[in-house]
């Protein structure tokens, strides 16, 4: 099933999908808490390199792509005034 655009979504279904989006947050921010441990247990172990850079792009590509989601969400719901 293909996914709508947001901006073509019911009030309630903007509704859910922020309430999805907190919850897809928390994730997130675990995911990136553990790369960031892997990164420091790397560097502890003196091993920086190449597989050090891997967990450095990950955790870029899990900040940027829900910056854009998010703020998109939140444009859509101050302007059809929910919360």
């Amino acid at each position: 099933m293909p996914q709508r655009p947001l901006s073509e979504l019911t009030d309630s279904e903007l509704l859910k999908e922020s309430k999805k989006l907190k919850s897809i947050q928390i994730t997130n921010a675990f995911l990136v808490g553990f790369l960031i441990g892997i990164i420091v247990y790397s560097v502890m172990n003196n091993s920086l390199g190449f597989l050090s850079l891997i967990p450095l792009y990950l955790i870029y590509k899990i900040v940027n792509g829900a910056k854009y989601e998010k703020e998109e969400l939140k444009r859509l719901l101050k302007e059809r005034n929910l919360k």
